[in-house]
């Protein structure tokens, strides 16, 4: 039997990286999928991806940093999933920035993407999700756990999506719903060879983690069965560069 056969489930940040990779993986098992991402292009190839191998898939272009693209969003969602199984938060973004450099705006930016958007997107989602008794996964950061130097405000942001995690599995517990968190060490993705770049780094992907072994790591917790709870995955490449 495969549990996520015809399961409902939106995934944000699906036209790259590990949004992508998870979303395909979920299509592979037969879910119908709802894709949010901001590249409408880069969207529609993955939905069509998804479609081929087995999935369903329909498309939502939204820059979620933006209040009207998330407001409106939110009012699409509200109508269109009266249930919902699973819920992916991958969608995020990073600046590098000392405290003496980065500034406010840039910091309203990562609060707004990293953390204001899972929020709402939750929050609203909220009544379908428990409807179902179904799953939401944070896609979370090392930097979740500990910071380092240059990365204070993505890291707070990280920080705070961690105990958004951990309040909101202490409320939806009694529901049946399940809540998982990510916590990923370098992963080849666009973003971190934008980030190499910036750090005056070699990128290497082939040492990083792969979105494809996210999600594989994703769907095993999904696929746990109901008596149990995989909270927390951490994911660090083998290979520790400096």
């Amino acid at each position: 039997m495969n549990p996520l056969q015809d399961r409902t489930a939106l995934v944000t940040g699906a036209s790259s990286g590990v949004g992508r990779a998870i979303a395909l993986a979920l299509a592979a098992h037969g879910a119908d999928l709802s894709l949010v991402g901001r590249r409408p292009g880069a969207l529609e190839a993955v939905a069509q991806q998804a479609r081929t191998s087995g999935g369903r898939a329909r498309c939502y272009q939204a820059d979620l940093a933006s209040e009207q693209d998330l407001g409106s969003l939110l009012d699409t969602l509200r109508r269109d999933l009266p249930s919902l199984d699973i819920l992916v938060h991958s969608a995020g973004v990073i600046r590098h920035g000392s405290f003496a450099t980065a500034s406010a705006d840039q910091f309203d930016h990562h609060y707004r993407t990293n953390v204001r958007a899972p929020y709402a997107l939750t929050q609203v989602l909220l009544p379908a999700l428990l409807a179902a008794r179904g799953q939401v996964v944070f896609v979370n950061s090392s930097a979740g756990l500990s910071a380092g130097a240059n990365v204070g405000q993505y890291a707070a942001t990280k920080h705070a999506l961690r105990a958004m995690a951990d309040s909101l599995r202490a409320e939806v517990n009694p529901g049946g719903v399940r809540v998982l968190s990510l916590y990923l060490g370098r992963t080849a993705t666009a973003m971190q060879e934008e980030l190499h770049g910036v750090e005056g780094k070699p990128y290497r992907p082939e040492l990083l983690i792969q979105p494809a072994d996210v999600a594989a790591a994703a769907l095993h917790a999904l696929q746990a069965p109901r008596n149990v709870e995989i909270t927390e995955i951490c994911m660090r490449p083998m290979v520790k560069q400096a």
